[in-house]
């Protein structure tokens, strides 16, 4: 009988190893069938960005929700205010001056008979505008000073600091009414101009501080060493990863700059009639708490409303994408 060849698949282990010549054997065999035999394709999990993932967390939020719902809604009425209050807000009629609320009329009427209903949602259109520009125009005019100061340093960025701690002490409401006493136009534009004005230094510190952290990362010193020039290494790889500081602090900005509109108006130096603002009505009634209490509550709670949204927003995108709170 010729002789077998000899199998070592087919070799008794001795006892006690019998685990350990089954696992070296099973082994032996997933190295002849190669790397994925019997298996499914690899996994192909992609890492999420820090925008997507803060996107994603923002979703599951409810205080972004509710926010983000009552800034959508406000938006809407800024834009398109005869949805819900169709009558105009400058028509008037002294004989029901101060009447509470009636039929078709909810919130009452002021000092001159106009509808505090139609007045309050005409009104959001002024605080959203003025809020949404100067909050656009000092992040863009921040940003840019405090990048290129950041990026390039020595004596650009002493003498932007400079001039940032020259406005930081000027104090905004006392500035508000030395700048705008001297403005004869009530519209909006001449208060978005001051808020500008003096809101860019807030923001081109915090640009500031995020680029020079950004300038340090390995990335862009790769990108330096091989040989990408200062325009492509600052808006291509320093730019997306340090704007995240810039849109939290200025979404938190754009209420507090709704309330000092507000504030500015209600002083006499913001807006002005025939423009419609809650800060010109609310200085309107306020002389008048006692005798009509509506016409200072309806414009004032909208007020209160609209700059809290905006501050518990400003606050939960800080948290989506500040990497320390995850």
């Amino acid at each position: 009988m010729p002789e077998q060849p000899y199998d070592p698949k087919e070799a008794v282990a001795p006892t006690g190893v019998g685990g350990a010549m089954d696992l070296a054997t099973g082994e032996a065999e997933s190295l002849e069938r190669g790397p994925g035999h019997g298996q499914g394709p690899p996994p192909t999990t992609r890492a999420r960005s820090l925008w997507s993932d803060a996107w994603h967390d923002l979703l599951r939020n409810p205080v972004f929700i509710l926010s983000a719902l009552v800034i959508l809604f406000l938006v809407v009425i800024a834009i398109w205010p005869q949805a819900i209050a169709g009558s105009d807000p400058l028509k008037c009629d002294l004989a029901r001056a101060q009447q509470g609320s009636a039929p078709g009329h909810p919130f009452g009427f002021d000092t001159q008979g106009c509808d505090v209903y139609t007045r309050t949602v005409h009104g959001a259109r002024a605080s959203i505008t003025v809020g949404i520009c100067a909050t656009t125009g000092a992040a863009l005019l921040g940003s840019v000073l405090g990048g290129l100061a950041g990026f390039f340093g020595g004596w650009w960025d002493a003498l932007l600091s400079r001039i940032a701690d020259v406005f930081f002490g000027i104090p905004i409401v006392l500035g508000g009414l030395v700048f705008l006493s001297v403005v004869t136009s009530g519209s909006v534009w001449p208060v978005v101009g001051f808020i500008v004005l003096l809101g860019w230094p807030q923001i081109a510190r915090i640009a500031r501080g995020s680029v020079v952290t950004a300038r340090q990362h390995d990335y862009v010193q790769a990108a330096r060493a091989l040989g990408a020039g200062n325009g492509r290494m600052l808006l291509r790889h320093i730019a997306p990863n340090a704007v995240a500081p810039v849109i939290v602090v200025a979404t938190i900005a754009l209420g507090t700059y709704i309330a000092l509109e507000a504030t500015l108006s209600f002083l006499g130096v913001g807006l002005k009639p025939p423009t419609v603002s809650w800060g010109i009505d609310i200085s309107n009634a306020s002389t008048h708490i006692r005798n009509a209490p509506h016409m200072l509550l309806w414009p004032a709670g909208a007020l209160s409303l609209t700059v809290l949204a905006f501050i518990m927003l400003g606050d939960a995108v800080r948290d989506a994408l500040d990497p320390k709170l995850r």
